[in-house]
C-alpha cells in the first residue's frame, strides 16, 4: 500500500522544489530508496504536465565500480553522464544508502579522481537545471541521530515537508543584510574568525535546492580569511568520519588543520590548489533541526548553525575559488553547544544562535516551539 507521506513529499519536490512545469524534463535518481518513493515521483512529475526520467542506484554497486575505476572509463562515464544532464530541465536525487561508510575503503587517490571526473556533470546540474537533493530516512540514520526508525522516520516527513514560506520574510532579510555587509568576525570556543564578503551575493535555501532546507549562505573574499574555526559537529566527507576539525587561515589559505583524523583531512586538503580556501559561508536556520546526524543535507541547515565550506565556490555567489572538493563543515553556536556571536561590520548579528535584529528574530528556533 502506498504511503501517503511519500506522495506528499513528491508534491512538494515537484511542485514547489523545482517547480516543474509542462514540457520540462526531469532526472529522478534515487539511491538506495523504495521503489514506492521513485513512483510517486514520477507520478507528480507527470500531473505537473513534465517529462519524467528515472534512475536507480545502488550503494554497493557504486562501490565495486569505483574500486577500480581508470581514467578511460570514468572519462565515458562523464561523457555519457553530462550529455544527459544537457538535455534535463531538472533534477530530483533521494538518497537512501543503508550503509554512509560504503565507500569508506575505496582509495582516497581513486575517490579524487571519480570527482574530478565527475566535478563537469556537478556544475552543469547545479548552475544549469532546476535541482534539489535529499536523503530517504533508514535506519543507519536513526541510529545517527539518536532516535527509534518509526520516530526518526515522523521527524523526517515533519521536516522534509515544512511550509518554508513560512521562512521567507526573515531569510530575505538576512540576504539584504549579508550583502550589504564587508566585515565578519566570528567567536566562540575555539574560534576567531575574521573574513570579508563584500560584492558577493547571498542565497536564500528555502526548499527549492535542498530538503531539509533552511540557510542563506554566501562566501568570503578568497584571501581575506584570518584566524582559526574549531567545527564542534562530528563530519562524513568521502565515507570516513572526521571530529574536532580546527583549520588555521592565514590570507584565506588553510596553514594548519587538525581532527581525529588528521593526515586524511590534510590529504583531502591537498587535492588541488583550491581545496585550501574557501567557497562558502552559510547561516543555517531550519528551525526542526536542532542536533548532529552526521548527514550534511541535515547538519548545514541546523537552528543556531554556521558552516564554513573548504574548496569550490558556488557560481552563485562566488569568490573565484575552484576545486574537486566542497567541504561544509558545521559549528552549532546555541548555548548548550557553547555559544558563540556574529558581527557584520561590528554589528552583533547573533549570539549563542538567535538573531537580535528585529528583521531577522523570525528565523529563530525559539518561535516554533
Amino acid at each position: 500500500m502506498q504511503d501517503a507521506r511519500f506522495d506528499k513529499l513528491a508534491s512538494v519536490l515537484v511542485n514547489y522544489s523545482t517547480n516543474l512545469q509542462r514540457g520540462e524534463k526531469v532526472l529522478i535518481e534515487t539511491f538506495d530508496t523504495p521503489e514506492e518513493m521513485t513512483i510517486a515521483l514520477i507520478r507528480a512529475a507527470r500531473k505537473a504536465g513534465a517529462i519524467p526520467f528515472s534512475q536507480l542506484q545502488r550503494a554497493r554497486v557504486s562501490r565495486e565500480l569505483a574500486l577500480d575505476a581508470d581514467e578511460k572509463q570514468l572519462d565515458l562515464a562523464a561523457a555519457h553522464e553530462l550529455a544527459r544532464m544537457k538535455k534535463m530541465d531538472a533534477y530530483i536525487a533521494v538518497r537512501g544508502s543503508q550503509n554512509v561508510s560504503e565507500l569508506s575503503d575505496v582509495p582516497i587517490d581513486r575517490m579524487k579522481l571519480i570527482a574530478k571526473k565527475m566535478r563537469p556533470v556537478q556544475n552543469q546540474r547545479v548552475q544549469k537545471t532546476k535541482w534539489v537533493v535529499l536523503r530517504w530516512p533508514t535506519p543507519s540514520m536513526a541510529q545517527m541521530a539518536g532516535m527509534s526508525t518509526e520516530a526518526f522516520e515522523d521527524f523526517f516527513f515533519k521536516v522534509c515537508t515544512l511550509d518554508y514560506r513560512k521562512l521567507q520574510p526573515g531569510m530575505k532579510a538576512l540576504k539584504a543584510l549579508m550583502e550589504k555587509t564587508d566585515q565578519v568576525q566570528i567567536k566562540g570556543p575555539g574560534t576567531d574568525l575574521r573574513f570579508s564578503m563584500k560584492g558577493i551575493s547571498a542565497i536564500i535555501c528555502g526548499g527549492d535546492r535542498n530538503i531539509p532546507d533552511g540557510e542563506v549562505f554566501s562566501c568570503p573574499v578568497k584571501n581575506s580569511v584570518q584566524g582559526h574555526v574549531t567545527f564542534n559537529t562530528p563530519t562524513i566527507y568521502q565515507s570516513t568520519g572526521f571530529e574536532n576539525i580546527r583549520l588555521d587561515f592565514r590570507d584565506g589559505k588553510i596553514v594548519e588543520a587538525t581532527s581525529n583524523q588528521t593526515e586524511k583531512l590534510n590529504a583531502i586538503l591537498d587535492s588541488d590548489a583550491g581545496a585550501r580556501y574557501i567557497g562558502e559561508f552559510s547561516l543555517g536556520c531550519n528551525p526542526y533541526i536542532r542536533e548532529p546526524m552526521r548527514d550534511i543535507l541535515f547538519d548545514e541547515k541546523i537552528a543556531g548553525s554556521f558552516h564554513f565550506t573548504p574548496g569550490e565556490a558556488y557560481q552563485e555567489a562566488d569568490n573565484g575559488n575552484r576545486s574537486q572538493v566542497h567541504w561544509d563543515m558545521v559549528c552549532i553556536q546555541r548555548k548548550e553547544y557553547g555559544g558563540g556571536e556574529i558581527y557584520f561590520d561590528d554589528n552583533l548579528v547573533r549570539r549563542d544562535g538567535e538573531f537580535l535584529p528585529k528583521a531577522l528574530q523570525s528565523l529563530n528556533w525559539s518561535r516554533f516551539r
